[in-house]
């Protein structure tokens, strides 16, 4: 074969063909490589046999028996039994899907050898559903027995073939690029000999650093996967500092005029990220940086103002949010601040249509609108800006890297690409950020504006639900709003907006002399935005919503928040969503209605928001107790996916991987290259965003 194990196509093994190619390549085996990095979740041991007196429950076993009975048990469900025995005991087999070939061979059977989980059953020690043959005499597996990812119609057996095959050809002499990473501890190990070990451990091998992700040659690959990321975010870097972007002149009379117009003062630590930024724009280089700040930290501000500099530069602002709410308050907000000073903010989202979303296209293509502000409508063919210097993305992991790519090529003019600033309300611990934002340099809002009162949590048991029903009555015929948020109950909209619905209709039976106003994510967009005006306004005393309020929403006489089953969310959703009250300056509550017995996990993060207010350490909780695949909710298109590396279990390495990214894009471009195909889905893509 002249092609190499990293480019030779998968169909080149024996026994691949046009329809087995398109199940590989359904979980990403395209070429040989591929197969080697296709790795085990976990291993079975099938190299020794156990007395079946020494089988215990729990236990994944090998015996070896002679048949002495076999018939069909009757009971709830038909099952086909059949009785092992040795010189130790003895073991029943049981078949919930039999056939009758397979009843008749079992009877006839003299000896078998089996492999499956030992349980107890009503016939004592069963094996449900084992493996089995009356081949005895072939040898015992001499190593652990992969079990690997599959597909429908994608067997193990198949997988391990595929395997064999590729690692006969690495005994042959073909062999994976070996790039030396080091000399120290697991670096010292070459990665070929990291694959086989880890497609054929030895029974000797210690099970636990393999189930852990910690034994060397995991740990081999885990340093030249986030080496792979972490290089192909300097490549960002260089890219960037090749491209050429508008160099705004310094921010002048109308950032002035914004700032005096405020009802607030700036903090001293917007005022140090908006330095920052301006420092940025300053440059004929594409500012790609990333403001992380709490939940009412005031990055909307911070955004207002850069937007506001770009406008006194002759240029457009493109703002982007997740969802139309999210947009439409930063609408409001970006008019209110904007239009006094005489720059036209522009609205798209799905619902703008007919003559509206043609005269806001036709403002935005001629460049009289200076702001653009939407949801991902902005991405759409029909919207053409006439020069587009930042672009400003809100909650920047709700988007895939290519639809933020996708919006940075409508800025693309005369050679030159807009700025980028990303905004996160969800506090990234540095861990995270030192991996996934390695592109992008970080300005951190880490001051609450004066006025901001910390909110009081409390962890309660629905059996206390009057209880809890009485504060709120008590708060609102005080004068204050409410939040009463009813959240996920299975992976499903349509019930989490049922469940609100039927809450929303009791506590207004139950509280009569209260206003209570209902919203949920499948009511229209207008609806949903006329409910939180009415709110705001003061025109409803309780506002019963799912999560849909989580991002964004700026009620400052709402200070009590009921969450009921909070136990089914993550810290960061419940850290958002606990932002929305504390915004006035009236004491704020907020009541974690739990529904008993709580799980340790749950018992952790109540806690933890129980103990503080501060983002960053929720964060950082999170992070511990979850780990960073959960970190940023559900994947999106173009979101880091690591196969082996953990950044929680290997943050110990991030130093040395960063040295050594530095090294090897100094020395050896084309081991660069080759360890990010090796380990990257789409480096085209992910070297442009």
């Amino acid at each position: 074969m002249a092609e190499s194990l990293e480019t030779a196509a998968i169909n080149s093994l024996k026994g691949v063909g046009p329809a087995l190619t398109d199940k590989l390549v359904r979980v990403g085996l395209h070429n040989l490589r591929d197969v080697l990095f296709h790795l085990p979740l976990r291993y079975e041991d099938r190299t020794r046999l156990t007395p079946i007196g020494a089988a215990q429950p729990g236990q994944h076993v090998v015996i070896e028996g002679k048949v002495i009975a076999c018939d069909i048990a009757f009971g709830k469900r038909r099952s086909l039994l059949a009785y092992v025995q040795d010189d130790t005991g003895t073991i029943a087999m049981r078949f919930f899907h039999f056939s009758k070939q397979q009843q008749a061979g079992l009877k006839n059977a003299t000896r078998l050898r089996c492999f499956g989980e030992v349980r107890r059953g009503a016939a004592g020690l069963e094996l449900y559903h084992p493996e089995y043959s009356q081949d005895t005499q072939t040898p015992l597996d001499q190593h652990l027995t992969p079990v690997y990812p599959v597909t429908e119609g994608l067997s193990q057996g198949r997988v391990r073939s595929l395997v064999s095959q590729v690692l006969a050809m690495m005994d042959a002499g073909k062999l994976l690029t070996d790039i030396p990473l080091g000399s120290s501890g697991f670096l010292r190990m070459d990665i070929n000999q990291a694959l086989r070990l880890l497609h054929c451990p030895t029974p000797n091998m210690a099970m636990d650093e393999l189930r852990s992700g910690t034994h060397p040659a995991q740990q081999r690959l885990a340093f030249e996967e986030l080496l792979a990321h972490q290089t192909s975010m300097r490549l960002v870097r260089e890219e960037l500092g090749r491209l050429q972007a508008y160099a705004f002149a310094p921010p002048g009379a109308t950032c002035a005029s914004l700032q005096a117009s405020l009802a607030f003062t700036l903090t001293g630590a917007q005022q140090r990220v908006l330095a920052e930024i301006a420092t940025d724009l300053g440059r004929p280089q594409p500012m790609l940086r990333l403001v992380q700040g709490d939940v009412g930290s005031g990055k909307t501000v911070v955004a207002a103002l850069a937007a506001t500099q770009s406008m006194e530069n002759q240029l457009q602002t493109a703002i982007m949010a997740p969802t139309e709410l999210l947009a439409e308050q930063h609408y409001q907000n970006f008019s209110q601040w904007l239009v006094p000073l005489g720059i036209q903010v522009a609205w798209l989202s799905g619902k703008v249509k007919g003559k509206q979303r043609q005269a806001e296209l036709e403002a935005i293509k001629s460049g009289r609108a200076g702001v653009v502000v939407g949801t991902h409508a902005l991405f759409q063919k029909e919207v053409i800006f006439d020069a587009l210097g930042l672009v400003i993305i809100d909650e920047q992991h709700k988007f895939g890297v290519l639809q933020r790519l996708a919006l940075r090529e409508k800025g693309e003019r005369q050679g030159r690409m807009p700025h980028q600033l990303v905004m996160t309300a969800t506090p990234i611990p540095r861990t995270l950020t030192m991996s996934l934002y390695a592109d992008m340099d970080c300005s951190v809002i880490d001051e609450l504006p004066p006025g901001r009162t910390p909110v009081t949590t409390s962890v309660l048991p629905d059996s206390r639900r009057a209880e809890v029903v009485a504060r709120v009555a008590a708060a609102c015929e005080q004068g204050a709003q409410a939040y009463w948020v009813c959240t996920l109950i299975e992976e499903s909209e349509v019930l989490e907006c049922q469940a609100a619905e039927a809450t929303a209709a009791a506590l207004t039976a139950q509280l009569p002399q209260l206003r209570v106003r209902l919203i949920h994510g499948r009511m229209a967009a207008d609806e949903k935005t006329a409910i939180m005006a009415a709110f705001k306004a003061g025109q409803a005393d309780l506002l019963v919503a799912t999560t849909v309020i989580e991002v964004g929403v700026d009620v400052p006489n709402a200070s009590l928040m009921v969450i009921e089953n909070p136990e089914r969310l993550g810290l960061a959703q419940l850290h958002q969503l606990r932002g929305r009250i504390g915004r006035g300056t009236n004491k704020s509550f907020c009541l974690l209605l739990y529904h008993p017995p709580l799980g340790f996990v749950s018992k952790q993060r109540l806690n933890v928001m129980r103990e503080s207010n501060d983002g960053f350490y929720i964060a950082e909780q999170d992070l511990l107790i979850r780990g960073p695949g959960e970190m940023f909710g559900q994947r999106q298109s173009g979101s880091l996916q690591f196969r082996i590396a953990d950044l929680l279990r290997d943050q110990h390495m991030l130093d040395q991987v960063s040295r050594t990214s530095r090294a090897l894009l100094d020395e050896d471009r084309s081991a660069a290259m080759t360890i990010m195909q090796r380990w990257l889905t789409m480096p085209e893509a992910f070297s442009q965003v």
